[in-house]
């Protein structure tokens, strides 16, 4: 796949920040009262694998004007070696806008993770093409990568236009898209049809079709294994058929994707993914990985196969960082990966664990 050369960035992310709060020690929520606090979103959790190895990102999004939280956020941005944009929204009072508050159970052995997403009166639900110069980011600066994601897509009925109107821009000047389709259940109830008519007019836009084990059937209506039957392992064939229909529904993409999970204990998951590129095909088979949080594993798969595109690798080394990175993020308190170098992430595809002095 062919990237901007002059491309003032490798990545662009819009995304709905906000900040998740955990237990200590795999605690339960309701029993607790100490808990780690950090600013998050879905899409700065991909875009984190790039930045922390040293391409240049930029994360699109609103802020709450004032807000001490949006002090935070911003404060974690600029570590994590992002640059933001977007405007600072007036709160409008004590009962106006906030950022997200994401509450999270980890869970623990046989306890299972419960995650309660908080999210009325949500300011990145107001996002707006307006409020952004695409003639300027996408042909004056240039970018590489427009990562979309369908958390943020289905947010809002004006975070959906947001998204489309962003992948026509981008599709405009020549940049190319990703879409990771990230389906959610609650954000669809009653919106399916205005919603599958976003998804599939972005899925038309982009060159790269990102999904798990459900998303292209619940999303985009395309067959595929369902959850909760056979194994996982016994199904890999089931889910290259599927990716195939989704290629003949959206030639226009070069690449696509799909993690496979199979859970077995909160701490042990089965982790593997399939991915085509033009007649390429690189299937992970589900292994052992160890799991101390396993939210924003997904996120670290596609930020690492990014990483892997923008680099200019083949689509096997791209798959398997892609599939490092999101077992690299499953060892993190934070949802997002953070790694220190690249070969921090090849030494977990190699299964090596040991000390490096």
């Amino acid at each position: 796949m062919e990237f901007r050369k002059d491309a003032q960035w490798s990545l662009v992310v819009p995304t709905s920040m906000g900040v998740r709060i955990t237990p200590e020690a795999g605690q339960t929520v309701h029993s607790s009262d100490r808990f780690l606090l950090q600013a998050t979103s879905a899409e700065s959790n991909v875009a984190s694998v790039a930045s922390h190895l040293g391409l240049p990102v930029k994360v699109l999004t609103n802020f709450v004007a004032g807000s001490p939280i949006s002090a935070l956020i911003k404060a974690n941005l600029r570590a994590r070696g992002m640059v933001f944009e977007g405007p600072d929204v007036p709160q409008g009072g004590a009962w106006g806008y906030r950022h997200q508050f994401n509450i999270a159970d980890s869970g623990y052995g046989h306890r299972g993770p419960r995650v309660w997403n908080d999210r009325a009166g949500e300011v990145g639900r107001t996002l707006d093409i307006a409020d952004f110069d695409t003639e300027r980011l996408f042909g004056t600066e240039g970018v590489q990568i427009l990562h979309l994601s369908g958390l943020i897509g289905a947010l809002s009925p004006q975070t959906s236009r947001f998204c489309v109107e962003l992948a026509r821009a981008a599709k405009a000047h020549g940049t190319a898209i990703s879409f990771d389709l990230n389906y959610r259940a609650s954000f669809w109830k009653g919106r399916e049809d205005e919603l599958r008519t976003a998804f599939s007019e972005i899925a038309g836009l982009a060159d790269i079709l990102i999904g798990n084990e459900e998303d292209f059937q619940l999303a985009l209506g395309v067959a595929g294994p369902q959850a909760g039957g056979e194994a996982v392992t016994d199904q890999l064939d089931g889910f290259v058929a599927m990716i195939e229909r989704v290629r003949e529904r959206y030639g226009n993409a070069s690449v696509f994707a799909t993690t496979l999970r199979e859970v077995l204990s909160t701490n042990r998951h089965l982790w593997g993914a399939i991915v085509r590129s033009g007649d390429e095909l690189c299937t992970v088979a589900p292994r052992e990985i160890g799991v101390l949080d396993r939210i924003g594993g997904g996120d670290g798969f596609v930020g690492g196969l990014l990483y892997g595109l923008l680099r200019g690798w083949s689509i096997e080394d791209a798959t398997h960082f892609g599939w490092a990175s999101g077992a690299y993020a499953a060892t993190c308190l934070t949802d997002y990966a953070t790694p220190a170098d690249e070969a921090a992430i090849w030494s977990i595809w190699e299964g090596n664990a040991r000390v490096v002095r």
